[in-house]
């Protein structure tokens, strides 16, 4: 069985993360992935520390394996949830959207396992050198949030550069995806798109649908003049974003108003109009719904058999 040292250093069966998106992981669905052998993550998003409580209990009413709680540094609510998760003592802590050192001490101290998200080698050593268990190296591919890097790039050049494990994110949806990161030196793998497909991923219907049809050019990068970059499936919403991005005589005030609560338009909402629906070049890969244990399942046999063979494909 294929095993690294996250697997060790966190207490799970396979390295494989889920990743923690907004309007869509939920206890239920980090629940399902902690149980299949992952690390199942609940993202925090933008929500108060009450409804992150509320999720954090849930997830240990489902499962009694370790989960994480991901955590957006551009969130309203970021110091009452980081304090929340120290009190709680949750597992493992993912961060994104900006720079943890201000938490790190008091999570660590709390026995909390660290893992950010990282887009360039500087960050990475940057929060390793502030007690980090592992980072996860995210190249562009991904949905959400984006750096420039892409992962090819990115996670090679973070693993000869740091200390502890590497987890590699963006553009992985299969064994195969995975099977190369093991061979850029990662030790892990985080996945969002292909958990949309989820059974247990409780999105709109219409969400699901949009990912089960991408083709390879369906998403879009917008937001770059905001400084926050984000990859979506290309419709309506996503086309009009990057008109008004490219229009000089709209401010970013009102871009950036425009976009305010379209990623929950989509996810709850499924509104195909007005939605932002997060998902990564990876999302024509996803051709079906499955359980979670399934494509955990899915990863790790594809992984494992690749990586077996790989001498014979040369020949």
């Amino acid at each position: 069985m294929l095993r690294s040292r996250i697997c060790d250093a966190i207490g799970i069966r396979y390295p494989i993360f889920q990743g923690g998106m907004a309007w869509v992981s939920d206890a239920k669905l980090a629940a399902a992935v902690s149980n299949a052998g992952g690390l199942g993550i609940i993202s925090a998003m933008n929500a108060d520390a009450d409804y992150v409580r509320g999720q954090i209990e849930l997830c240990r009413r489902l499962t009694d394996r370790p989960f994480g709680v991901n955590i957006m540094m551009l969130s309203p609510h970021v110091e009452a949830v980081a304090k929340l998760v120290a009190e709680e003592k949750v597992p493992v802590v993912t961060t994104g959207a900006g720079l943890p050192g201000k938490y790190m001490p008091a999570w660590i101290e709390a026995g909390v396992k660290v893992v950010p998200v990282v887009p360039s080698v500087a960050i990475a050593r940057r929060v390793e050198r502030s007690g980090a268990t592992a980072v996860i190296a995210e190249g562009t591919e991904s949905g959400g949030h984006v750096g420039e890097l892409t992962t090819m790039a990115l996670v090679p050049q973070v693993v000869d550069a740091v200390q502890i494990p590497v987890i590699a994110a963006g553009g992985i949806a299969d064994g195969r995806g995975m099977a190369a990161a093991f061979m850029l030196g990662a030790e892990g793998v985080q996945c969002g798109t292909r958990f949309l497909s989820a059974f247990e991923c409780g999105i709109h219907p219409n969400y699901k649908q949009k990912v089960l049809a991408a083709r390879d050019i369906d998403t879009q990068v917008t937001g770059r003049r905001l400084g926050h970059p984000v990859r979506a499936l290309r419709n309506p919403f996503v086309n009009k974003f990057a008109e008004l991005e490219r229009d000089p005589e709209v401010s970013d005030d009102e871009l950036s108003a425009f976009g305010t609560g379209a990623v929950r338009k989509a996810a709850v909402d499924g509104n195909l109009q007005e939605g932002s629906f997060l998902a990564g070049q990876i999302a024509a890969l996803v051709k079906q719904e499955q359980s979670a244990a399934e494509i955990v399942d899915d990863l790790m046999r594809g992984c494992e058999e690749i990586l077996g063979n790989a001498a014979d494909r040369l020949r």
